[in-house]
């Protein structure tokens, strides 16, 4: 049976952090294989081009092999066989809304489902973050952040860029108070949560000052547990 992983991070990576590497790589290690074939999906951002060629501007210099995967401009013969027959599918920021209809659209969402469960590692940042648990909180333009519905790979909610974005932490927090949303994790941009199997088997940050949270209810109050990570860059 294979081990199913993802690695969710609140915000870095190369798109954040060009001159840290230290997620990317994290990311790259957990393949075991000595060239792991990684696919950017940047569908949340509209498959920006810029977004695109900065991926591969950071992996190119990295042990694997990259590519991507477009919906607005496909290059594949095969969605499912193309999918299927990467290593890591590492998804981008943007809006998580947006990606979820396209991935419903194509049917992406089952076909990435039946990767996870193949053992095709699942990582990404922000919108590519959210994305995997059963709720999340977004932020559409010029509007209050709200909750939206993830593919609920992983129980509970998530917020990224909770030290990144001023409006981020007191909005899940009140969300979670109000019973709008589940329990679940705040991250800090630089932080990640490695999950197993869907159990948490690491945190992990790279920056020292970067932190996770759990975050319940707890009475009428909002509680955060912080969770203190992995520094990379100490290993």
């Amino acid at each position: 049976m294979s081990v199913r992983q993802i690695i969710a991070m609140g915000g870095g990576g190369f798109s954040m952090e060009p001159e840290n590497p230290l997620l990317d790589q994290y990311i790259l290690k957990q393949s075991m294989k000595d060239l792991p074939k990684v696919c950017f999906v940047p569908t949340a951002s509209g498959d920006q081009n810029q977004y695109i060629e900065r991926f591969y501007d950071a992996f190119h210099t990295q042990p694997c092999v990259p590519d991507h995967l477009a919906l607005f401009d496909p290059h594949f013969h095969d969605l499912e066989d193309f999918v299927l027959s990467q290593d890591i599918l590492y998804v981008g920021g943007g809006s998580t809304r947006n990606l979820l209809v396209l991935w419903k659209e194509w049917g992406l969402d089952s076909i990435i489902r039946k990767a996870y469960g193949n053992g095709t590692i699942l990582a990404g940042l922000s919108a590519g973050a959210i994305c995997w648990f059963e709720e999340g909180l977004t932020d559409p333009m010029n509007a209050p952040l709200y909750k939206l519905n993830g593919l609920g790979f992983l129980q509970g909610s998530c917020c990224p860029h909770y030290d990144g974005e001023e409006k981020r932490r007191p909005a899940y927090k009140e969300h979670i108070l109000s019973g709008k949303m589940k329990a679940g994790y705040g991250l800090d941009d630089g932080a990640a949560i490695h999950f197993i199997n869907e159990k948490i088997y690491k945190i992990l940050s790279s920056r020292q000052d970067a932190k996770a949270f759990f975050v319940k209810k707890s009475e009428d109050s909002v509680y955060e547990e912080e969770k203190i990570p992995l520094y990379l860059g100490e290993q």
